[in-house]
């Protein structure tokens, strides 16, 4: 198992347009690639311009695949300008 989170802190005004891209590319991912196993889109009032993504992927190369898929690299270039800042973290599952 391979889990992702992001942090995106949007430019000011900017959620009502970017929230509904981030859901399309969140659906899009879990529905056409086998090795997206959910992908989480979240919000808190209380943070108008702040949006979590919990992602989990069956392996990092499935991640990788991700990035390289039409419906993100359309979701990115759409976002681009939208984002303040971003901050992507991985974790691979310990093994036991």
């Amino acid at each position: 198992m391979y889990a992702v989170t992001v942090e995106f802190s949007l430019k000011s005004g900017n959620m009502n347009v970017f929230l509904p891209l981030m859901e399309h590319n969140a659906r899009t991912s879990v529905r056409a690639e086998p090795d997206c196993l959910q992908f989480d889109v979240c919000s808190d009032p209380a943070r108008p311009d702040h949006v979590f993504l919990y992602e989990l992927y069956s392996n990092a190369k499935a991640f990788e695949l991700h990035l390289a898929t039409a419906h993100f690299r359309d979701f990115d270039a759409k976002t681009r300008d939208m984002i303040a800042e971003k901050h992507v973290r991985t974790y691979s599952e310990v093994q036991r």
